[in-house]
């Protein structure tokens, strides 16, 4: 039997002819280490000293999180032959998130937030019909006062977005209030979705819009 040692350099002897296949593996194809130990039959450390030993450089953790993200799937499917009343849904969707929506980089997915309920409704019926998500992937969160029904909004809204209370989170409940002006007879909710990748296509198209909104001089016309 082999030791340790032996074995990584009996890999070594073998994966030698292959340095320039390895090297379009991990360079050119963006495998990772264990991807290419796959596609040759040996182990991941086998891999990792024959790098080594021919002094090939490694990605770093922050190059790793980049093609891992990229080569993710999608958990949505964007409509992209829009009908004319789809292209308005989704201008309508874009203004909405522009406006009500978590905004940030660092998010890692979309949080629309509004107590209004034909917004809401608009909301979801943009993320339905324009990117055909996953409706499993979908949560909300209820903010509300102390002295409201909680069972009777969640069921409110369930009703409105047509999504599972199962898939509400634990709610926000405000205790320090005033009943004088307030105007959240509902609550109000946040529609969330955990999918980076629909939250930056959703800003890729407001960004898009935006521009062609600066450079019109003579009203502005969707193309989406």
């Amino acid at each position: 039997m082999y030791s340790l040692k032996e074995y990584y350099l009996y890999v070594a002897r073998i994966l030698s002819g292959k340095l320039n296949r390895i090297k379009v593996f991990y360079y050119d194809k963006k495998l990772s280490m264990r991807e290419i130990a796959e596609r040759l039959d040996v182990s991941i450390d086998a891999v990792v000293y024959f790098m080594r030993k021919n002094k090939l450089s490694r990605r770093s953790s922050s190059e790793t999180n980049a093609i891992v993200f990229k080569n993710k799937k999608l958990s949505f499917r964007e409509n992209t032959k829009l009908s004319p009343s789809e292209k308005k849904l989704k201008l309508i969707g874009l203004m909405l998130y522009w406006s009500e929506g978590y905004k940030s980089a660092k998010s890692s997915g979309i949080d629309f937030a509004n107590s209004d309920e034909d917004m809401i409704a608009l909301f979801i019926k943009f993320l339905r019909i324009i990117y055909r998500i996953n409706e499993r992937r979908l949560r909300i969160l209820l903010y509300c006062y102390a002295d409201q029904n909680i069972k009777s909004l969640i069921k409110f809204w369930s009703n409105l977005t047509g999504i599972s209370k199962k898939q509400f989170t634990k709610p926000y409940i405000r205790k320090d209030f005033k009943n004088e002006g307030r105007k959240m007879k509902h609550g109000m909710v946040h529609i969330r979705y955990a999918d980076k990748k629909l939250f930056l296509s959703i800003m890729k198209f407001i960004e898009e819009v935006k521009f062609k909104m600066r450079g019109s001089d003579s009203g502005y016309s969707s193309g989406l």
